[in-house]
């Protein structure tokens, strides 16, 4: 089993809760989701009735803002947004290993775990405590791994999220989740606090087939 690194991160102080300019009042229906370009739009599956949203604050940058779309009908609404953060260098739309960037781009949601029990997580969860964080990393980084859902960045969907298995190569890094925040950037996941995991894991539902569109704000929008 391996473990991404973002428990080595650098810590900061939490982000505040804030929404950005593209994350639109709750509720309100909207013919697509905000503040994604045709480019990453088109790729986003025509099934998908859930989308998470992580804009990030700018291409450099560890802070984000996070939100989840449902899909009724013909319109697209807003269900939560919250603050988070990535990689702590920012993003890149050419990913690879220790390079402290997040992947910009669309990637589906399969699989859930972590070291503690899952909150009527609607994913296939594995519980081990194979996820725990080293506890020679800073204490902050201990508990980053409660929860975690994979985001589908070079993994084996239907496996675990601590599966090791790169099917684009070792290079092109892997292990990329959502998952608890120890209060700054991450070595490329996605962080938000444990309650909006477990919001998140309570809410994201197979059937809906949910995806995660990621990436600072100004390539979100290309």
């Amino acid at each position: 089993m391996s473990l991404a690194g973002c428990g080595t991160s650098d810590h900061g102080k939490p982000a505040a809760h804030a929404r950005t300019d593209d994350a639109q009042p709750r509720h309100t229906p909207l013919k697509r989701v905000p503040g994604v370009g045709d480019r990453l739009w088109e790729r986003v599956p025509a099934d998908s009735r859930q989308v998470v949203v992580v804009y990030g604050a700018g291409r450099n940058s560890p802070d984000s803002t996070i939100a989840l779309f449902d899909r009724h009908g013909s319109v697209w609404k807003q269900e939560r947004s919250w603050s988070g953060h990535n990689g702590r260098r920012g993003w890149t739309t050419d990913h690879h290993e220790g390079d402290q960037r997040s992947p910009v781009g669309v990637f589906t949601l399969t699989d859930a775990g972590g070291v503690n029990a899952a909150p009527d997580a609607r994913l296939p969860y594995t519980r081990s405590a194979a996820f725990q964080a080293p506890h020679y990393w800073k204490k902050a980084s201990w508990h980053d791994f409660d929860y975690v859902i994979a985001i589908d960045y070079n993994r084996v969907k239907g496996t675990a999220p601590n599966d090791p298995t790169r099917p684009l190569g070792q290079t092109k890094g892997g292990s990329i989740w959502l998952h608890v925040d120890h209060g700054g950037g991450t070595s490329a996941c996605v962080s938000q606090s444990a309650s909006d995991m477990r919001y998140l894991l309570r809410t994201l539902d197979p059937k809906a087939h949910p995806v995660v569109v990621m990436g600072d704000r100004e390539d979100l929008k290309a």
